[in-house]
């Protein structure tokens, strides 16, 4: 019977190890293809939006490849940047800077469990990465942002918490960043700067079991980073994160985007009450949470969102992209 044990743990750990020479060799495939779509993009002239320059190595959505854009555009761009909602850190909008630009960075995530996982990556002794377990709140972030850098300049911040993403980006004073990415929930509209109300243990899976009821409306996010310097250059083609550059830097991106162009999510990701899937598409999710409180930018006012007279724009309702426009002064 040992005998037998001891062949059966062999197998295994020759299986795994197999495993991980064929993660390894996908994985190198996948760069070197990022590379050249990477090259493909530094001779566009001009882009329709930034649909155009998506590919993914580590994001989910397309974000490696308007990141990568976006960056070799500006000129001595800080190489470091801050990520928080990460989980294990396999998907996430950061990764490629930092295994193919080899940036520095701080991620943070609310479970240890997350934490642990990074922290026993090789990824995490091979680079300039710190990683941080936190349930982030308006009270800590530029505490913990401070504890990695010094220095206000930095890359990239990419925020991606499933609540109170409008409320702690409006709070950060720690950092300069270059660039932001920031998620927005579509379900919310494109009409109203709306977000859902702060409270400090905000979690998306307890606020409401249809899953849609999180985050804060495109219009929110567009609002704030023109209050705080930023200049919207559009959203990925899936309808989830917004992409601003600081307006010192956003001459050397401007003249090459044709405008910003804003998409609906198609997400059916709704469910019912003992968690499962209902499939909702279009108006039917706004339908799922339309007595809910958000809060009204505009007005400083807690309302529910059925009260709203009207929630998408012609183009958002039919499921298509929206062009926005430019500041006249920056362009």
């Amino acid at each position: 019977m040992k005998f037998l044990e001891n062949i059966k743990n062999r197998v295994y750990k020759v299986l795994v190890s197999s495993q991980h020479q064929l993660n390894d060799k996908t994985e190198h495939l996948l760069i070197l293809n990022s590379q050249i779509l990477s090259h493909k993009n530094a001779f566009l002239e001009k882009i329709t939006s930034l649909r155009d320059l998506e590919f993914s190595v580590y994001s989910q959505w397309g974000e490696d490849g308007i990141i990568d854009w976006i960056v070799n555009q500006i000129p001595d761009i800080p190489k470091s940047f801050v990520e928080f909602g990460v989980e294990n850190y396999l998907e996430s909008n950061t990764r490629y800077l930092l295994k193919v630009h080899n940036w520095s960075g701080l991620v943070i995530d609310g479970s240890i469990e997350n934490i642990k996982f990074i922290n026993n990556d090789s990824i995490y002794w091979r680079h300039d990465l710190t990683a941080i377990n936190s349930f982030i709140t308006k009270g800590n972030i530029n505490d913990l942002i401070s504890s990695k850098f010094s220095k206000k300049e930095i890359g990239l911040l990419s925020i991606d918490l499933d609540g109170n993403d409008y409320w702690i980006w409006d709070q950060i004073d720690a950092v300069n960043p270059k660039i932001i990415i920031c998620e927005y929930n579509a379900v919310f509209g494109d009409i109203n700067r709306i977000t859902v109300p702060y409270k400090d243990d905000f979690t998306r899976k307890n606020s409401h079991f249809s899953n849609l009821y999180f985050g804060t409306s495109l219009p929110a996010l567009i609002h704030l980073a023109e209050e705080k310097g930023y200049t919207f250059l559009g959203t990925n083609s899936s309808g989830c994160n917004a992409f601003f550059v600081i307006n010192d830097a956003a001459h050397y991106v401007l003249g090459k985007i044709k405008g910003p162009v804003s998409f609906p999510s198609k997400f059916r990701e709704a469910q019912n009450e003992f968690g499962e899937l209902l499939y909702l598409a279009g108006i039917e999710r706004f339908e799922k949470i339309k007595h809910m409180d958000v809060f009204d930018i505009e007005t400083k006012k807690t309302k529910r969102l059925c009260e709203f007279e009207t929630i998408y724009s012609e183009e958002w309702l039919n499921g298509l992209p929206k062009l926005h426009y430019f500041n006249s002064q920056l362009s």
